[in-house]
């Protein structure tokens, strides 16, 4: 939350200084007054001391300083530090709550903060430091940059985000003093990162709290009738919930079962989201209302389950067991729905004591720092494991914004448990496929994976995960992550980790065939490229501003700069004899034509309206950030840029050449049966495949037209094809389509 003051840095405080001083206590009935009876649950008189010391040196740095509220400003340090302890986190956390704002607003120094209060509250103060203001290109790559320096500093040390998970708490409790455009952008941000990272780190009552006042701010209207309908349901409903209450308390006492049952609301946010998701009116929603029951142990809680599905009916298909596999952040519970009286659905949730507290309090309930990693528990490890897939995601991706987007990704809170053949679990977003699958496995086994088996049954990789699905990866040594898994991975890592290795893949590939154009130009110019050393390419490269000759190379390659002109510019101060001929013409000659292979890889592309095939006239068109895109001679789509000379190259086809290459075949045929299969055996005995096949609706008409797309070596491969299929009987007409179907375009 902004000050009104300026920063104070005059202020400055001094250990010695505040060791005697009373603290400027805020009123009595303010934040300093809870703080301290949180302090006294579980902390002792010398470290109740360290933070009252803590709080002066905040206090007297912030003097003078008031927030938006028109409150002193350390209220805003002391909020967040009760946050925190009602979670019962540890001193150094409480402190670094108390010193956040300290570094930033007042001048004080890191190094004062670590020597005065030992440096593992300096490094927590300054991973939640705000950055210092830098110039973005907008809004949005400027948050996208502070989150990931944010998450940077998270994997270090979890604690700095459960601090940060407060300060916002806090600042979007006392929002509404913030302007209207600012207060939605606030709450948007809120519910899309920080609250879901809050239900990721197992925070409930935090993330719960972080939704519904989003809900408030970014459909105020929406969130005032769904709590006024919410407490008049309540209230018709009263007597109901009342005698449910007491039959099961009474059902668990008979069954001599220790059992604390409390009724419990769904907060606002998810029954929104519900009604949302659903498109269901509020009357329809008979699970706003629920219980909870709390056990002493987990068997306990199997016999709670049995006992109540004896008291009421369950309703099929609506038992959840997390016990026997807990959520990926660390929750565990047993979900039943019932039938009650008068038909009304119950939902019933049955926990032991520990599940419940880290229910609420997740990673915080448990996360010990004087340990080593080899005694955390599986919850921390789990967090652990996560917040090394973060680094992993950041440092594959090559931007902020990117890093942001794969990040919401992986903070979906829907999921689907698999098993691996070992009989180990993994958790995976809803909606994740095999590649997914192999990609949290490990990346080596994403990179080369080539098939699936589920539950022992052969599938493609864009096959999406269930629930207790055994998956199996095929995986081959010399294969690679293909472009067309983009189109259907969902998580973060996978996303990343395939956007790196093609990036890189095509930089590489681009600098090859940036080389070769690159030659051919300086060969028009009559030098040879041997004759350029190290001296004139280092020059060329000062001027361009890069650090390596990989990256000219690539750049022409990708159509980003002109082959010539690099050649005229490595050339302009070479001594004479090393020109061919002993002359250097002003004018650039024809260049000779690029061999095409068709192996060549991301860095040359076959344009989709004509598909061209060996055989075929072709011309090379470059294209920005696509690199060498092969159409034919006569592919209407190339007709405009034919005037201009730095768009094309000449190309023509390697004679030594293996490869398939797609090819579009229109067939008009008899609509009989058994028309298709007799199509495809005739293809297949060419020794050509089928790539895809399309079918028109039939008009009534005795006629129907077939579209294949199918693989051929060249126009011989290809005219051999149509010769056999003439044969077929009832094949009326066939013939080659180059079309403009997902015209390419050039620029």
């Amino acid at each position: 939350m902004p000050k009104t003051a300026t920063k104070l840095g005059i202020n400055k405080p001094t250990i010695d200084t505040l060791q005697s001083a009373e603290p400027p206590l805020l009123p009595a009935d303010s934040e300093t007054s809870q703080l301290t009876l949180l302090l006294k649950e579980y902390f002792t008189q010398a470290d109740i001391e360290q933070v009252w010391t803590a709080y002066r040196y905040a206090a007297f740095a912030h003097q003078g300083q008031t927030r938006r509220t028109g409150e002193a400003y350390i209220s805003h340090p002391v909020a967040v530090a009760c946050i925190l302890a009602k979670l019962h986190l540890d001193l150094p956390t409480l402190l670094a709550a108390l010193l956040h704002d300290v570094v930033e607003d007042t001048g004080v120094a890191i190094t004062e903060i670590s020597q005065k209060f030992g440096k593992q509250v300096g490094d927590l103060v300054e991973g939640l430091t705000k950055l210092d203001k830098i110039e973005f290109q907008s809004a949005t790559q400027a948050q996208a940059e502070n989150f990931r320096k944010m998450l940077l500093a998270m994997s270090q040390d979890v604690r700095v985000i459960l601090v940060k998970l407060a300060d916002r708490l806090h600042n979007m409790q006392t929002l509404e003093v913030m302007k209207l455009d600012k207060q939605k952008r606030i709450a948007q941000e809120t519910l899309e990162i920080y609250a879901p990272i809050a239900n990721r780190l197992g925070l409930n009552l935090i993330y719960q709290e972080l939704e519904d006042l989003s809900f408030k701010h970014l459909h105020p209207m929406r969130y005032r009738v769904i709590a006024k309908a919410i407490k008049v349901a309540r209230g018709n409903r009263k007597e109901v919930i009342s005698k449910i209450l007491e039959a099961i308390k009474q059902s668990l006492a008979n069954a001599h079962l220790e059992a604390d049952v409390k009724g419990r609301e769904k907060h606002l946010y998810s029954v929104y989201r519900k009604m949302a998701n659903k498109a269901t009116a509020l009357e329809q929603i008979h699970d706003i209302y629920g219980f909870r029951v709390l056990v002493k142990d987990t068997p306990s809680c199997y016999l709670a389950l049995g006992t109540l599905h004896a008291l009421y009916k369950p309703i099929p298909g609506k038992f959840k067991d997390y016990i026997a596999i807990p959520k990926a952040n660390g929750y565990q519970s047993l979900h039943t729905t019932l039938f009650g009286p008068f038909g009304t659905p119950i939902e019933v949730q049955i926990r032991s004591e520990e599940m419940h507290k880290i229910a609420n309090a997740g990673v915080a309930a448990h996360w010990m720092y004087k340990t080593t990693d080899a005694s955390l528990t599986a919850l921390q490890q789990q967090t652990h494991q996560w917040l090394q897939r973060l680094l992993e995601i950041q440092t594959e991706s090559d931007d902020s914004y990117e890093f942001l987007e794969n990040f919401k990704v992986d903070l979906f809170p829907d999921e689907v448990y698999v098993f691996t053949p070992k009989g180990n679990i993994l958790a995976l977003p809803k909606g994740s496929t095999a590649v997914d699958f192999a990609y949290a496995v490990h990346t080596d086994v994403g990179n080369s994976c080539v098939a699936v088996k589920i539950n022992n049954e052969q599938a493609p990789l864009r096959t999406e995960m269930h629930n207790g699905d055994n998956v199996e990866i095929i995986t081959a040594t010399l294969a690679k992550p293909n472009p067309a898994w983009l189109n259907y991975v969902i998580t973060g890592k996978a996303r990343s980790h395939i956007r790196h290795y093609l990036k890189t893949l095509q930089a590489t590939e681009s600098a090859h065939l940036g080389e070769r154009m690159l030659n051919l130009a300086l060969r028009a110019l009559h030098v040879e490229p041997s004759a350029i050393d190290d001296k004139l390419w280092h020059k060329v490269m000062r001027d361009y501003g890069v650090k390596e000759k990989s990256e000219i190379l690539t750049d022409i390659g990708l159509g980003k700069r002109v082959s010539l002109m690099v050649a005229h510019q490595l050339t302009a101060g070479m001594p004479e004899l090393h020109v061919l001929e002993n002359t250097k013409p002003k004018t650039s000659k024809k260049l000779d034509s690029i061999t095409i292979s068709g192996s060549e890889g991301m860095a040359v592309q076959f344009a989709q309206c004509c598909r061209p095939i060996p055989g075929d006239p072709i011309l090379g068109f470059i294209n920005k950030d696509k690199g060498l895109i092969i159409h034919t001679h006569d592919c209407p789509t190339t007709l405009k840029f034919k005037l201009d000379p730095d768009k094309w190259l000449d190309v023509e086809w390697d004679s030594d050449n293996k490869k398939l290459f797609k090819v579009n075949v229109r067939m008009v045929v008899a609509n009989e049966r058994g028309m298709l299969a007799k199509i495809a055996a005739g293809i297949s005995d060419v020794g050509s495949n089928i790539d895809n096949v399309s079918v028109e609706e039939p008009d009534g008409s005795a006629y129907v037209n077939i579209n294949f797309t199918v693989q051929v070596r060249n126009r011989v491969h290809l005219a051999n094809l149509m010769r056999n299929l003439r044969k077929i009987p009832d094949v009326v007409r066939i013939n080659r389509v180059k079309g403009l179907h997902n015209e390419e375009k050039i620029q």
